[in-house]
């Protein structure tokens, strides 16, 4: 196929993935009202978010102070390689005046279909909001919506070095595109289907 070829396959591959995101992703200036905002994790170091869950989080923060979203779903992996996601977003909302009243808290979003599909069958989310770096939105909203959410995208800053910001794109046409188009056609259920904890899915009720 050659270097050509295998550009326009991904190039493609990408295209398919991003349509069901078209006219749904937005500044946080212009973005919608929801019921929830959901943030999917990243990675934390020394107990605290990483700058691109910074960036995530920020546009949480902002949503939920002018009233445009009601409450926050954090979803990623509390035994991350890095650490623990959610005890890093939880104490990062709580710092910036998010009261932990209206943080629910999905431990098992190991990766954005997880996040998406256990949003919608666990926590019974139905329309929301992600706030996610922008190489990563139009998946992120797809994800939701072939979960069955009415979902928009909030795109979020990331104060990141450029390799950083290089290789995450890399990755997301090389890598995760390609699984997510996988994903979308022939959908598998969440790795983890443990329910949400008490306390969380009462936020969300």
């Amino acid at each position: 196929m050659g270097v050509a070829g295998g550009t326009l396959v991904l190039a493609g591959v990408a295209a398919r993935v991003a349509t069901p995101a078209a006219g749904r992703l937005y500044t946080v200036a212009d973005a919608p009202s929801a019921p929830v905002v959901i943030v999917p994790g990243a990675r934390v170091r020394n107990g605290w978010p990483m700058a691109m869950l910074r960036g995530r989080l920020d546009v949480a923060v902002a949503l939920l102070a002018d009233g445009r979203a009601c409450h926050v779903l954090v979803s990623g992996d509390a035994a991350g390689r890095s650490g623990d996601e959610i005890a890093a977003m939880t104490g990062y909302l709580v710092a910036h005046g998010v009261g932990r009243e209206v943080i629910a808290t999905d431990p098992y979003g190991l990766d954005t279909y997880d996040t998406c599909l256990r949003a919608a069958q666990v926590y019974g989310v139905t329309t929301a909001v992600i706030a996610t770096q922008g190489f990563h939105l139009p998946r992120a909203v797809a994800l939701g919506r072939r979960a069955g959410i009415d979902m928009a995208g909030v795109i979020a800053e990331c104060d990141c070095r450029l390799r950083t910001r290089v290789r995450n794109v890399l990755r997301e046409y090389v890598l995760s595109r390609p699984k997510a188009l996988v994903e979308m056609h022939f959908p598998r259920p969440p790795r983890v289907t443990a329910t949400a904890g008490e306390a969380s899915a009462g936020i969300l009720a």
